[in-house]
Formats: structure tokens, sequence, C-alpha cells
């Protein structure tokens, strides 16, 4: 594989690092939405829904001033996209409300496990005992931040295992647009669609929110659509395999909000279900790493 440039390598990894803050920041944002102290809790459908509201009005508003031409895109796969999208976010706004941003956060990083699923009959890639190894030992994470026992088990955690289960279909569909259509594109449509889902899925919980959580869902919509541009530069200026594995930080993020905003640290289980759930995603990403000199190899 060709080495990066080492300036354009460091570039990509503050990029990368730049989006997981903006995504734990967003994940916060959403978390406050449904807070008792800024007004009446906002159910996770409204949430979503000012997370597209917003989003829309920055990516527009740069696809406007950039003169940015929507060339034939295929609406079938982005209106998929965008559904499966918006599920995979409003689960994970269900999912804060009830547990911790840290154990969401790691729950959520199975989604390229789920993506490895999905990719063997929906783009005919073909799966080696490694890479179920790596999806094996991830999923044992996630039971493990599960905590299966009557006395403790997270009810929240199978809002976050439903989310990674979308976005990881998410990735399939995101992988199909990527070789056929520009970034800013794709962003464009997907916020725009799924605005349009969001806005018909809110109708029947919808309230007027206080001026404060206003605030807070221009914040949850805002960071999304910074965290999306920072995403979409780093992968521009990297291989996937070289800086995937830094968006892990987006865990360090969540768990640094939950002890400073909620006084909630990470305890023991959380720290080893994380630990586990990153060592399989991990060995995920540097499984794919080797095989792209190799592609035609099935492992």
């Amino acid at each position: 594989m060709k080495a990066l440039a080492l300036p354009n390598a460091r570039r990509a990894v503050i990029l990368m690092l730049t989006a997981t803050f903006f995504i734990a920041s967003s994940t916060l944002m959403a978390k406050l939405a449904s807070d008792p102290r800024f007004g009446p809790p906002l159910h996770p459908l409204q949430i979503s829904h000012g997370r597209f509201v917003f989003a829309f009005l920055l990516i527009s508003s740069l696809v406007l001033a950039t003169r940015q031409r929507i060339v034939q895109p295929n609406l079938k796969l982005h209106a998929a996209r965008s559904f499966v999208g918006w599920s995979g976010i409003t689960l994970m706004f269900t999912a804060i409300a009830f547990i911790p941003m840290a154990d969401a956060t790691a729950i959520s990083f199975l989604n390229p496990v789920f993506a490895m699923v999905f990719a063997i009959p929906l783009l005919g890639e073909k799966v080696g005992p490694i890479r179920w190894s790596a999806a094996a030992i991830a999923f044992c994470g996630a039971l493990i931040l599960l905590r299966p026992s009557p006395a403790s088990f997270e009810f929240g955690a199978l809002f976050a295992l439903a989310a990674a289960i979308f976005m990881g279909l998410e990735v399939i569909f995101i992988k199909r647009l990527a070789s056929a259509e520009q970034p800013m594109q794709i962003l464009f449509v997907n916020n725009t669609m799924g605005l349009a889902i969001a806005s018909l899925a809110v109708l029947p919980v919808w309230h007027m929110p206080t001026a404060a959580q206003w605030l807070v869902l221009a914040g949850v919509g805002s960071a999304m659509a910074c965290a999306q541009f920072f995403y979409v530069s780093a992968m521009a200026r990297a291989e996937a395999s070289y800086i995937a594995p830094f968006a892990f930080t987006t865990l360090i993020f969540a768990a640094a909000y939950d002890a400073a905003l909620f006084n909630a640290w990470p305890d023991a289980v959380t720290a080893l279900g994380a630990l586990v759930i990153l060592s399989g995603a991990g060995l995920l990403a540097w499984r794919e790493s080797q095989l792209k000199p190799a592609a035609s190899s099935p492992e």
C-alpha cells in the first residue's frame, strides 16, 4: 500500500479527532434535550427531527455558497440510506435517555461488525475466520455492556444495539453511493430526505420546545453537520483503514461528558465491555487494512 505523506496523514488525524469531538457533542446535546432542567423532556423523535432541521440548514447553505451541482442522484438508494440513517440516530437518542453516553457510544462501535455481516448478501463480499473472530469478540463486549442478569440488565442498551444494526446497514448504502456520487451531494440529499422522514415521524409527538431547548436542538444539528464535514474531509485525505481507528476517541469524549456533566463515571463493567468491543472493532479494522492490497483474498 502506498505510504501517506506525513503532513497529509497528520492533517487527516486532526480532522478525524475533530469529527469525533463533534459526534460526542451532538450526542451530549441530544441527552440535554431530554433533561427536565431545560423544559418538558423532548421525545427522541423530536430530537432527531431537530437534528435534521438544523443540519439541513447548515449543509444546504454550504451547497448554495459553493454552488454545488446535484447530478443524477440515485434516489432509491438515497431513500434507503436516509431511512436507516434516521432510524439509527433516533434509536441512539432513545438509548442515551436510559443509559450513560459512554455505554451507548461503545455499543454503537458494533456498526462496522454489522456492516461486515450485511456486506455478505448485499455486496457479495466473502468473510473469513479472522473477521468472524473479530465480530465475535465485539459481540462479547456488547453482551458485557448489556449486563445480562435480572438485577442489572440494561434495557436501554438494546436501543443502542438496534442503532448499531441500522448504522451498519447505512454503511453499506454509503459505500454504494460513494462510488458514484460526490460527498457533498450525498450529504445534501441524505439530509434533505432525512428531514422529510423526520418531519412526518415527529407529527404525533411534537410540542413547542422552550427557548433553551431550541438552542440545544440547534446544537444537535450543528454539531452533527460539523462532524459529517470533518469526517468526510478526513476520509478524503487518508486510507479508511488508517484513519478509521481514530474514530474510537468518540468514546473518550462521551465518557468525559458523562463524568463532567452527569457525574456518571465509567464502572468496571463499562470499561471491560468497551475494551472488548474496541478490541474486536480494532481487529476488524486491522484485517480490512491487510485486505486492501489483495482484495480478492477471502478473509
